[in-house]
């Protein structure tokens, strides 16, 4: 079921806007209600179907008159009182994508949401993108605003999920990852359920989430369990937030940061033990949270995204970068002007038409 609103001539430029311009998972987003869904087992079969509804929109008529229009004299036949021809604009509201809500692990963290669109019996798989949220690697949620963004990438002709996964300080490291790989086992394993290709998933990642998203695009051979990575202002170094926490100059986020890293490795960097400095398990932890420091041939391709005032700094991802294009491997690094962070710099209206871009391009099937 499809609603459409029709505008005067005197809104027709607000409606087209209201298409165009993308709202970031921070703002308020025009986010029609999505009813509630049973979680499922994790065999992926779902428990009870559930489906989505189209977002209503309307507007009224003053009496006497059309809406956008005058209300006083006699109406000519197409309505306007003094004969003239208003031109109508209309827009759209694209019906919701199918829901549901699954369990890839036993964990109560351990969910995704499901986005997809229906399509024919043999209609050719769809490209997936799975999400990781931010949070401090201590918060964070899959829904909320990223129901939005999931919708917006939906209509592009992705599959989508959403991953929850376990959180610091109750979780260290490396349960954030070892989360992350097994939703993306979860995806490839049960892509049929949603028409989705197993060889063709990429990662959008935001903030920790972003952190996340690049570790699967290197851990190991990137290539082979991701296409691409997009990450959003992701804290790749860990010990260099940590280090810029410390700076007087730093901001509460930073100092924030700062906290939420030896929450993450379950330690204090630079604590000294003896004669031996700084402890060599703690080193380790945060060796292994540095995504550069698996940088090798045969990653995954990344888009890294900053604000130019991010308090996670573009160094985060120029770093990372490097080692990867040491490797042969394409990394390219974007900053967007603004104190943006994470999901706020998809309020710029051309990040999310650069993301959809870049993420086609490096989905293609093999052979394209």
């Amino acid at each position: 079921m499809r609603k459409t609103l029709v505008c005067g001539a005197a809104f027709a430029a607000a409606c087209v806007s209201a298409v165009a311009v993308p709202v970031g998972a921070h703002a308020t987003a025009p986010t029609p209600p999505t009813p509630s869904v049973p979680v499922v087992a994790p065999s992926g079969e779902p428990v009870s179907p559930g489906t989505g509804s189209p977002s209503t929109s309307s507007t009224s008529a003053p009496p006497g008159g059309t809406a956008g229009g005058s209300s006083g004299g006699p109406a000519a036949p197409d309505g306007e009182p003094d004969g003239t021809v208003t031109a109508q604009a209309v827009m759209v509201t694209p019906a919701l994508p199918k829901f549901r809500t699954y369990a890839y692990g036993k964990a109560a963290a351990q969910r995704m949401d499901a986005y997809w669109r229906d399509t024919g019996p043999r209609a050719t798989p769809r490209p997936a993108v799975l999400i990781l949220h931010g949070g401090y690697w201590m918060g964070g949620d899959k829904g909320g605003g990223w129901k939005y963004v999931a919708r917006r990438l939906t209509e592009q002709g992705f599959v989508v999920l959403s991953a929850n996964y376990r959180l610091a300080p109750k979780a260290q490291w490396p349960a954030q990852r070892d989360d992350s790989l097994s939703a993306l086992a979860f995806i490839k394993k049960h892509a049929r359920l949603w028409n989705a290709d197993p060889a063709r998933v990429a990662v959008l990642g935001s903030s920790a989430g972003g952190h996340l998203a690049t570790q699967l695009g290197a851990f190991g051979t990137g290539s082979q369990q991701v296409r691409g990575v997009v990450a959003l202002s992701p804290p790749n170094d860990p010990f260099l937030a940590f280090q810029d926490g410390a700076d007087p100059a730093a901001t509460l986020q930073q100092v924030k940061l700062r906290r939420a890293v030896t929450a993450l490795v379950d330690c204090v960097p630079g604590t000294v033990t003896g004669a031996a400095g700084i402890a060599a398990d703690c080193l380790k932890r945060l060796d292994d949270a540095s995504t550069a420091t698996h940088a090798s041939a045969g990653d995954a391709p990344m888009l890294l995204i900053h604000g130019s005032g991010d308090f996670v700094p573009v160094a985060q991802s120029t770093g990372l970068a490097g080692a990867l294009r040491a490797a042969g491997v394409q990394a390219t690094v974007k900053t967007v002007e603004g104190d943006l962070h994470a999901a706020q710099i998809l309020e710029d209206e051309r990040s999310l038409p650069m993301i959809v871009s870049w993420l086609r391009s490096h989905l293609k099937p093999r052979g394209q």
